[in-house]
């Protein structure tokens, strides 16, 4: 190939350089210039590169989230720029469909908000998330319980803004999942993101599925919040839904402990009998049916729980000291549980 070039008049070696040459200017002004918008569109997109990682790595991590559309673009960008080595690590928040060059930039330049990463466990309550959000140092406590009140952006929320002794209206949607949140973040933002992650997370199957036990996503949502709380291990899910479902049916009060630590406004281990009677719409050892909303955030075991429940005749149940519970058919026999279980 060398020696056909170099038998090239030197009128033919310029011309075939320069077209070469333009060649390579117009891939990086398409680059730069021709793919996609300056900032993007959509959502947040958060994108984590590590120390280590190759251009080739970061490339495709960013196509596969749709950031940006070409990888080759990027590292033919990358290699001619001599962006290669100067690329740093962290998390950084994108948009769907931005200009390789302006992500590029922003690779070599850093991060440029303070990102913080946070778990929200399964079970936790709207109080309970607001409470870490602000040792996070994201928001304020009250702010975000304000927010949360009456936060219903999607129609199946919306259930609990005609209920009156509903206490938060995102109480259940706010999905439990670890999140990396920037610290200019509102309460409200934060809450999107978490509400938008519930919406892909609970899917049209499953919304489905509920529709066919004649169950309400809001209702859905509501017995798996119970779930959670009287389940601590994955065994007892199903069983516990069965037991809820089964009470519901034959009108008996749901009574569970788990809502009345709702309706307290202290954390308790154990329960006393005034307790039971504290006049709270979340009381279930006072009123029949569900509460008037979900009593915190379930995980998708226990939704798929209330959406799978056991088969069986057990109606009650009582946990021993490591969590396990033990169930019975009939009150006789739970009472004689309850002897072998605390040794009365």
């Amino acid at each position: 190939m060398w020696e056909k070039f170099a038998s090239l008049s030197k009128k033919q070696r310029y011309i075939g350089s320069a077209i070469v040459a333009l060649i390579i200017i117009c891939i990086i002004f398409f680059a730069l210039f021709g793919m996609g918008t300056s900032k993007g569109q959509g959502d947040n997109i958060s994108v984590e590169i590590s120390s280590g990682m190759t251009t080739a790595e970061i490339a495709e991590t960013l196509k596969d989230k749709g950031v940006i559309n070409s990888s080759t673009g990027f590292r033919i960008l990358a290699k001619v720029g001599g962006y290669e080595a100067d690329f740093k690590e962290g998390i950084y928040y994108f948009k769907s469909d931005m200009r390789v060059g302006v992500v590029l930039q922003n690779l070599v330049s850093g991060p440029q908000n303070a990102v913080v990463r946070v778990t929200i466990p399964e079970g936790y309550t709207v109080e309970d998330i607001a409470t870490l959000m602000e040792k996070e140092g994201l928001v304020n406590k009250e702010d975000f319980c304000n927010v949360a009140k009456d936060f219903a952006p999607y129609d199946y929320m919306k259930e609990a803004l005609d209920k009156p002794d509903i206490n938060y209206a995102a109480e259940g949607f706010l999905f439990p999942d670890t999140y990396d949140f920037d610290r200019g973040y509102t309460a409200k933002q934060i809450m999107q993101i978490m509400a938008d992650n519930f919406d892909r997370r609970v899917n049209a199957q499953m919304r489905e599925k509920a529709k066919e036990e004649n169950l309400s996503v809001f209702e859905l949502i509501t017995m798996a919040s119970l779930v959670e709380k009287e389940a601590k291990f994955a065994e007892d899910r199903p069983i516990i839904a069965n037991v809820f479902f089964k009470r519901l049916a034959d009108g008996m009060m749901l009574q569970s402990d788990a809502t009345i630590q709702y309706a307290l406004d202290e954390h308790k281990e154990e329960f006393t009998i005034e307790d039971t009677k504290i006049d709270s719409p979340y009381n279930t050892y006072q009123h029949t049916g569900l509460t008037p909303g979900p009593i915190g955030n379930p995980g998708l075991d226990s939704i798929n729980a209330v959406l799978n429940p056991a088969d069986t005749d057990y109606l009650y149940f009582v946990a021993d000291s490591e969590g396990h519970n033990h169930y019975s058919a009939t009150y006789d026999e739970h009472l004689q549980t309850i002897k072998e279980v605390y040794g009365e």
